[in-house]
């Protein structure tokens, strides 16, 4: 769990994914390596947020109709949780951060050169061939995949797991495929396909959970299940992701980009690529073995009952607490983290070490604003927005996914930062320095669930887990930092950055406390279940932001500005 974790579902969850162009490298029709105009930016920029914001609606109520269908715990959920995530821990480990880590500086130098198509060919062709084998491989290894990521209670839910695994291993194929297209319509210039096929795969899910739904109810005990509700529950699921991939291909053409199956990897230039890629492909081995052992202390979480409508903690609980504490990262760090990619490769490539600590330092100091509130949000509304996402579902499972969710929030300022430090050593193509650091991480993550599990009660380790992923965040990046002083001759701008958080710490504590008073009047003198819940979100949050404003106000905090500096020319309407 070096620098993530594995998403539930959504490849837009995966750190390094899709984000908010800056530079492209062309206009839309890919036929130049002229900048595009200021407009064309801003209207890039749009376009892809409001299909990340439609995406992540309907990603929630994709997991509602999860929920009504399976539960948010018990055997079920938790059977679906190992299988669905199989094939995200997979593309993570196989080819997600390799792609991302090697594509985007790959792609970026190809098109400035006269055989650039041709070298995105060859990578394509390679990409494609390696996903093909992985996935073939991968799928016929479920039954022991599914041993090493779980440890259920009973022989019933390890045989539910195994043949969900059997239809959704094949999703690794088609992530990849999502990812190598996406990325060459970035580089392209063409920005919008990539962040609207996510809507595509949860309009298919949405559609396959509530016909299963409309069949058979809710079906949370792993003996109820048929083989036919199997096909069509985990069918639905693989389907979407296809769909996701295949929606892409005809932007392609449009975007200028004329693929043919190219072979041979001799003069293309992977060899280098190859380097990069095999210590990224390290680093995040040494992540999932940190997630594995989260992975099999969540699944045995709830074995002491073996109860088919259990309410404690499990690998499903995870899953959505983990949904909602990548939402934030997702909609605001990732955009910039990515945007500033391009950037820092570039940088990074001509030599400019005073821009890439630049560009570090800004986006640290301002992503850094963002996370501090929501991350203190998320600790103060835990519970009413998880009653939002699961409103059907008994409150024993609501409290229970509320507190992984807290455990993990607390991290959530210094996740920003860790994932800003990756996209310095991806910059440099520098995965083999950033390797101790993930080693580090991943011994945290490991020792803090272990020791929870030896101290806590059952009903507490995913929290407990949650709370070892927050601390390996700090510690990973504290790490980084003093690393990439050598890189970036001796100097990481590091007490601006930490002046800044600790500013912007003191105002989300002060928010903090404002909001729970606010949410307690709320709870003693206001209405329950999701109206409650609703009307705590909406009071809560919009004091809390109102007190951290005006706390970043006080104690002149300078980057608000930039921060906010878009957002308020728009109100104004000033182009």
């Amino acid at each position: 769990m070096s620098g993530s974790s594995a998403p539930p579902g959504d490849p837009q969850d995966v750190p390094g994914g899709p984000g908010d162009p800056v530079e492209p490298l062309g206009d839309e029709s890919g036929a130049g390596d002229r900048p595009a105009p200021r407009d064309g930016v801003r209207r890039g920029a749009a376009l892809m947020a409001s299909g990340t914001a439609v995406s992540r609606v309907l990603g929630f109520l994709r997991a509602m109709v999860l929920a009504a269908a399976i539960g948010g715990t018990g055997q079920a959920a938790d059977a679906f949780s190992v299988a669905n995530k199989l094939p995200n821990v997979l593309y993570m480990l196989l080819a997600g951060g390799v792609l991302n880590a090697v594509l985007v500086p790959q792609v970026v130098r190809a098109y400035k050169q006269h055989s650039g198509q041709e070298y995105v060919d060859r990578l394509l062709s390679f990409g494609f061939a390696l996903l093909a084998g992985a996935t073939v491989v991968l799928t016929l290894a479920a039954p022991l995949l599914v041993r090493v990521y779980a440890d259920p209670c009973s022989d019933a839910q390890i045989a539910l797991a195994t043949t969900f695994a059997y239809w959704c291993i094949p999703q690794l194929f088609f992530y990849g495929a999502y990812a190598l297209l996406g990325q060459v319509l970035n580089a392209r210039g063409s920005f919008g396909p990539y962040m609207w096929a996510p809507v595509v795969n949860n309009i298919v899910s949405i559609a396959g959970f509530g016909l299963f739904i409309a069949l058979s109810g809710q079906v949370r005990s792993a003996e109820a299940w048929t083989g036919g509700q199997i096909a069509l529950f985990a069918g639905a699921a693989t389907v979407g992701v296809a769909s996701q991939a295949l929606v892409l291909v005809p932007f392609l053409r449009r975007a200028g980009v004329r693929y043919r199956w190219r072979w041979g990897l001799r003069g293309s230039g992977l060899g280098r690529a190859g380097k990069v890629a095999t210590w990224t492909f390290v680093g995040l081995a040494v992540g999932q073995l940190g997630y594995v052992v989260v992975s099999r202390v969540a699944s045995a979480a709830p074995g002491a009952q073996c109860d088919p409508t259990s309410e404690i903690a499990g690998n499903a609980a995870y899953d959505y607490a983990f949904m909602l504490f990548m939402l934030p990262h997702s909609l605001v760090t990732v955009s910039l983290a990515t945007a500033l990619f391009t950037r820092l490769s570039s940088q990074a490539h001509d030599g400019d070490v005073d821009g890439v600590r630049r560009s570090l330092s800004s986006g640290m100091r301002v992503v850094g604003l963002f996370t501090m509130l929501a991350g203190a949000g998320l600790v103060v509304l835990a519970g009413p927005v998880v009653r939002l996402l699961l409103p059907g579902q008994p409150q024993g499972s609501v409290d229970a996914i509320a507190g992984v969710l807290v455990a993990m929030a607390v991290g959530l300022p210094a996740f920003g930062a860790w994932s800003m430090c990756q996209r310095v050593y991806y910059a440099y193509e520098d995965a083999r320095s950033m390797v101790p650091v993930q080693v580090a991480m991943a011994a945290v993550v490991v020792g803090g669930t272990l020791l929870g599990r030896a101290v806590l009660p059952n009903s507490s380790w995913v929290a407990g887990a949650g709370l070892s992923m927050s601390v390996s965040y700090v510690l990973g990046t504290v790490l980084a930092l003093r690393t990439l002083r050598g890189r970036l001759a001796g100097r990481v701008d590091g007490a601006h950055v930490l002046r800044t958080h600790a500013r912007a710490g003191l105002a989300a504590l002060a928010a903090t406390g404002v909001g729970l008073v606010t949410r307690l009047a709320l709870q003693t003198y206001g209405t329950g279940g999701v109206a409650g819940a609703l009307l705590q979100c909406a009071v809560v949050g919009t004091v809390m932001t109102l007190v951290y404003l005006g706390g970043l106000r006080l104690l002149r905090v300078g980057e608000l500005d930039q921060l906010l500096g878009p957002v308020l020319r728009r109100l104004r309407g000033r182009r």
